[in-house]
């Protein structure tokens, strides 16, 4: 049976502070593709929502958010942004593979920077968690690693050939393009995918 711990250890990531992917800001892209494609608020699912600065995000925007992940320390940071900004967001502790029975369908399945890990520890298992929380028409945005580029470190990085592959079976992609992280402070972080895709 998988982990999504086994690709590295999320629980001691937290323990030390050592998160650079967590900028405490909410995701541009995700804000510029709600707007881009006019997304009315409705049922929204995070997966990997970390300490919940996108969950909240969407939460003020007017979405009913349920919001998973697998760190402990995490998600009792993610309340206590929920408490400030005085919104309501279902923060599920759990792994994110083969996830999500006896949940309603999602309108919008948002992930930053949780495929690119879930792929190389369980994608069978990634991937039935999408079939689980979504039917078709749900829309989903996957925001991921980029290989083209030659900066070193940054998330894991996707080939666009094995995203496309990857998604096929389950989703008709709108569009896949590249965009930029965001690191602390609002600086250009590493290169990704912004994936937009529906439901078949």
């Amino acid at each position: 049976m998988t982990n999504a711990k086994t690709d590295r250890d999320w629980d001691e990531k937290y323990a030390t502070a050592n998160t650079p992917w967590d900028s405490n800001l909410p995701s541009r892209e995700l804000l510029n593709v709600l707007n881009q494609y006019a997304v009315s608020p409705g049922l929204a699912i995070e997966l990997g929502c970390g300490t919940g600065t996108n969950a909240v995000a969407l939460a003020k925007l007017g979405w009913q958010v349920t919001a998973v992940d697998c760190v402990p320390q995490a998600l009792e940071m993610a309340k206590l942004k929920a408490e400030d900004a005085g919104v309501v967001v279902d923060w599920i502790e759990a792994d994110v593979h083969n996830f999500g029975q006896g949940l309603e369908s999602f309108d919008l399945v948002f992930d930053r920077g949780c495929y690119h890990c879930c792929r190389r520890v369980d994608l069978k298992g990634y991937m039935n968690t999408l079939r689980t929380v979504t039917q078709p028409g749900s829309q989903m945005l996957c925001l991921c690693g980029n290989p083209n580029e030659n900066e070193q470190g940054g998330p894991p990085r996707v080939p666009e050939e094995s995203v496309r592959k990857e998604f096929s079976d389950l989703f008709e992609i709108n569009h896949l393009r590249a965009f930029h992280f965001e690191d602390a402070g609002g600086m250009q972080g590493p290169l990704g995918w912004s994936v937009w895709m529906k439901r078949k």
